[in-house]
């Protein structure tokens, strides 16, 4: 299979994905420079996914390989960014179980609408949920300490989580119909 641009962008997110985990979870770099390091991988990665959607939709080459890698890849650098944070204490366990958590119901809720030959396309809930959490990861991986700031970056992860847990609610209310057993 030949490899398009922006399947090839989205194939260099997901290698990013173990580098990020690797110098996050090591001390092979001295603190600052380990946190900026790690940032400035995250957000390469994170910006890569904006990149790729836009080349592919632009040059006209959206494949079914870019359609399942790409929001894998998006969730593996999420998942993992969460786990390094949990693993070092800078968040508890149990926002992270509830994020990730919402990313396997999402897409398990998708699966099934997907086999009845329904599309869900991503809501305003699930939206504002990712832009809270991307923004609260970048913060949260920033070395910047100020209170405020680290207080801003909170506030956000836990809006992030309230936001979660009402886009699932929303999932399930706007499309029940797809739940419901076809009695086969």
């Amino acid at each position: 299979m030949k490899m398009n641009i922006a399947n090839r962008i989205t194939l260099v997110r997901v290698v990013l994905v173990p580098v990020f985990a690797v110098l996050y979870l090591t001390d092979w770099l001295a603190e600052p420079v380990k946190s900026w390091v790690c940032l400035a991988v995250f957000l390469i990665a994170s910006l890569s996914d904006f990149v790729d959607g836009q080349l592919a939709r632009r040059l006209h080459i959206v494949t079914d390989f870019g359609k399942f890698m790409d929001p894998l890849a998006d969730k593996l650098l999420v998942a993992t960014a969460l786990i390094c944070l949990t693993g070092s204490g800078v968040i508890p366990a149990w926002v992270s179980v509830i994020l990730i958590g919402r990313e396997f119901v999402i897409s398990g809720f998708r699966l099934i609408a997907a086999e009845k030959g329904v599309v869900i396309a991503a809501g305003i809930w699930g939206k504002a949920k990712t832009m809270t959490q991307m923004i609260a990861v970048i913060m949260l991986l920033s070395p910047i300490t100020a209170l405020w700031f680290r207080v801003i970056a909170l506030v956000l992860l836990y809006a992030s989580v309230a936001l979660s847990l009402i886009s699932v609610a929303d999932y399930m209310v706007r499309n029940k119909a797809v739940l419901e057993d076809s009695g086969e």
